[in-house]
């Protein structure tokens, strides 16, 4: 099946299937993003670690830039910044709040089991993140391609930032409780 395509602004392919299936993973990031920092609150309040309660409040923050980035890749490729529900995101966030639930306030096996939480949310938008920057590149948005790589590589500094909290006490402590 011939696709045609028209160049635009940002790059090519504007009316190509592929592009279409792009705009709609965009949207499912979006919607993402905008219930993640509704839900790290949550989770930063229900953290008994000083340093993990000060890793959520960066998380939240830098979730609202991953937001305006997002909205800012949607302006760039001409289309509204509108959500699709992330059943993903979705069933990580009730994981999250499974984790709370199930564990004692105060402990740092519930540190432990946020860190883990907070993780596997972290590795599910390193990888959408990965390849929508990839996506962008092969479609010729290159400014795209650049503020993803940009959400990229703060979403693996997040991970890393988590992993050295769990690392440098919080796993050891909650072993002993």
């Amino acid at each position: 099946m011939a696709t045609t395509k028209k160049t635009g602004r940002t790059g090519k392919m504007e009316d190509s299937e592929f592009h279409e299936f792009f705009i709609d993973e965009l949207k499912d990031i979006y919607w993402a993003e905008k219930h993640l920092v509704k839900a790290l609150p949550k989770m930063q309040k229900a953290a008994t670690s000083p340093e993990l309660t000060a890793a959520f409040e960066k998380h939240t923050q830098e979730t609202q830039t991953h937001i305006d980035t997002l909205e800012q890749v949607f302006e760039l490729l001409g289309e509204k910044a509108t959500a699709k529900k992330c059943d993903a995101m979705a069933g990580l966030i009730e994981e999250a709040n499974g984790v709370i639930e199930d564990t004692d306030a105060g402990t740092m096996i519930r540190d432990a089991g946020l860190i883990l939480a907070a993780q596997k949310v972290e590795h599910y938008e390193i990888a959408t993140y990965g390849t929508l920057r990839v996506f962008a590149a092969n479609m010729g948005h290159t400014d795209v391609e650049e503020l993803l790589s940009q959400t990229l590589e703060n979403e693996k500094a997040t991970d890393v930032a988590l992993t050295e909290v769990a690392e440098g006490f919080i796993n050891e402590q909650a072993a002993a409780e």
